[in-house]
């Protein structure tokens, strides 16, 4: 596996960006999800900066006074990297690490370390690379500046940009490669899912982190880890699962959401996502003990909306209740409060997936022992 990404590791600084104080709260909680991301991948975040600004800086993205003040208290605090909530170009990498004296980080790498480091089928493992060399091919120049003043005599190329030019052929060449693989993994999923033909299947969906590895343990008492980390679950798995009364549908597990992530990563995970098309009922599960849930909430239905799911196939699933005090909820034909950690509700659920899939022509009946 060709892998040109930097390891991200020790003390960090955070960065993010707000047009004015009035969304300042709005980076704040930003920042709390990217403290979260990096911590995923080992590193210490030790200090953060909201920077205020009404229009980017093209050349450095937060203006080159704030980026040498920024650079310094990150050198005091003895950081590794800055890491910024925002993607930024080849360019402006290259400057603010000038500016700032430290190692640049945007959030498409990091998110891309997280799922490099997680990632463990061949076909995770292929999206994530795949996803990695799109990312990196328009910034090889970075990792050839040690070759810079190796010149060559007049009129010939220097060594650096000979190794450049090599790299990309060589990224170009394992690019399209890999694509053909996925294309394959792509078809097998096809034979997999006409396999599947006329039973029901359910999918689960929804943020990362939000417990939807814990609920489809439950729901299939598949012995399936389970991690309280962002993207800890990348490959899409399905089980059978028994809803009583003679009831058993199929239940699949899909890598979680996450807002503003990498192009390169959605159309990578593309086919992983696809699962979602072909289920009869998406069980969208949001975590409403997090601060943020209705947001991430918002953000889940408009990327099943941007799938073309319809309303009527959602059944939305809040979990972690056992992290509320006092609340009473009410479960309907549309919505169930659960906590999968304690199995709360979780026989409620069952009866309104196994009355959703009664109402399909499906084969979901099976013989009790």
């Amino acid at each position: 596996m060709l892998d040109f990404l930097p390891k991200i590791e020790g003390r960090v600084c955070l960065i993010a960006v707000s047009k004015n104080k009035k969304e300042r709260w709005r980076a704040e909680d930003y920042l709390d999800e990217l403290e979260e991301l990096a911590k995923s991948v080992g590193c210490l975040p030790v200090y953060r900066e909201i920077v205020i600004r009404k229009k980017i800086d093209s050349a450095t993205f937060i203006g080159r006074g704030k980026a040498q003040e920024i650079g310094a208290k990150a050198r005091c605090a003895n950081c590794k990297a800055a890491i910024f909530d925002e993607e930024l170009s080849p360019s402006q990498v290259r400057e603010l690490e000038k500016l700032m004296g430290v190692r640049v980080i945007d959030r498409d790498m990091l998110i891309l370390q997280i799922f490099q480091k997680h990632a463990s089928s061949k076909e995770a493992k292929t999206q994530v690379e795949l996803a990695s060399l799109e990312y990196i091919i328009p910034r090889l120049a970075r990792y050839w500046t040690h070759l810079s003043r190796q010149k060559g005599g007049i009129g010939l190329r220097g060594e650096g940009e000979k190794q450049i030019e090599l790299d990309r052929r060589i990224v170009k060449r394992r690019i399209s490669r890999l694509k053909r693989e996925l294309d394959k993994i792509h078809s097998r999923r096809i034979v997999q899912r006409k396999s599947r033909s006329g039973r029901f299947v359910v999918a689960l969906t929804g943020y990362t982190n939000v417990g939807k590895s814990q609920l489809f343990r439950m729901l299939t008492k598949a012995e399936t880890q389970v991690k309280d980390k962002m993207f800890s679950t990348l490959d899409t798995k399905v089980r059978k699962s028994y809803l009583g009364e003679g009831c058993e549908v199929l239940v699949s597990d899909t890598v979680g959401f996450i807002r503003k992530l990498p192009h390169n990563l959605v159309a990578s995970f593309r086919s992983t996502l696809s699962e979602i098309e072909h289920a009869d009922l998406i069980l969208h599960v949001v975590d409403i003990s997090h601060p943020n849930w209705m947001e991430q909430k918002r953000l889940g239905e408009e990327i099943l909306m941007d799938f073309g799911i319809k309303e009527g196939s959602i059944l939305t699933v809040y979990n972690k209740i056992d992290k509320l005090k006092g609340e009473l909820y009410n479960n309907s034909c549309n919505e169930c409060y659960v906590s999968a950690l304690l199995g709360t509700n979780l026989e409620e659920l069952k009866g309104i997936i196994r009355k959703r899939a009664l109402q399909h022509n499906c084969l979901v009946y099976k013989n009790e022992v």
